[in-house]
């Protein structure tokens, strides 16, 4: 029963990206990101109440004003990063933690900032407890990212920011992705990937019309990009 919900979620993901190849330039996942939407159980992710639905092509609520991405859009963000196995990648927003799992599987190492302290803690604990030893959360504002780590070869972001933090665009390495969602709550959001050049001069791409939880915290607007 539960290979056949992973088997269906992961073919209705196959279907959504070539319904919207057009706009974001993927009509295909690569399999490797596939691999990892297969392999991180999203029912662990998710409270027990609404496990039923855990496979299901929705966001769905975790607690504490926050929600779990559409397997869709996780997969989605997770392909515009063009994740390596090498990798350090920087994640704003851990939540319930899947996005960080489904990363673990395709990069090197995840650092990932929870602002809610309730959902670091827990997040932390099903990481560790679930085996993925390459996941280092810790509660933070994310507009500030963890600057004793960077640079990131990639920077995925989980909730909307009204901007680009330009914090995050200095942690970004030369070459380096940054998928955030951008927009206010209410309004249409575009999902935004960033792309830093040798130079260091960011290109940016809207790629899709999103809806996501705003995110929270801040930076002065002297530090806004």
């Amino acid at each position: 029963m539960l290979r056949s919900r992973v088997q269906t979620m992961l073919q209705v993901i196959e279907n959504e990206a070539a319904l919207t190849g057009r706009l974001t330039g993927r009509f295909r996942f690569d399999p490797l990101v596939m691999q990892a939407m297969a392999g991180v159980p999203r029912d662990r992710f998710v409270p027990a109440a609404i496990n039923d639905q855990a496979f299901d092509n929705n966001p769905l609520p975790i607690g504490e004003g926050q929600t779990i991405s559409q397997p869709f859009i996780v997969a989605l963000m997770t392909d515009l990063l063009d994740p390596q196995a090498g990798h350090r990648v920087l994640e704003i927003g851990t939540g319930s933690g899947y996005q960080a799992a489904i990363l673990s599987r395709v990069v090197g190492q995840v650092y990932s900032l929870e602002i809610i302290p309730a959902l670091a803690k827990r997040a932390a604990a099903g990481l560790r407890r679930l085996g993925y030893r390459n996941v280092e959360v810790k509660t933070a504002d994310g507009h500030v990212g963890w600057p004793e780590q960077a640079p990131f070869d990639g920077i995925l972001i989980t909730a909307a920011a009204t901007h680009l933090p330009k914090a995050l665009l200095t942690q970004l390495k030369p070459g380096g992705r940054l998928v955030i969602p951008v927009g206010f709550p209410g309004q249409r959001q575009e999902l935004m990937l960033v792309e830093k050049d040798p130079a260091g001069i960011c290109h940016t791409q809207n790629i899709l019309g999103v809806v996501f939880v705003p995110m929270t915290g801040g930076e002065t607007e002297a530090g806004a990009a």
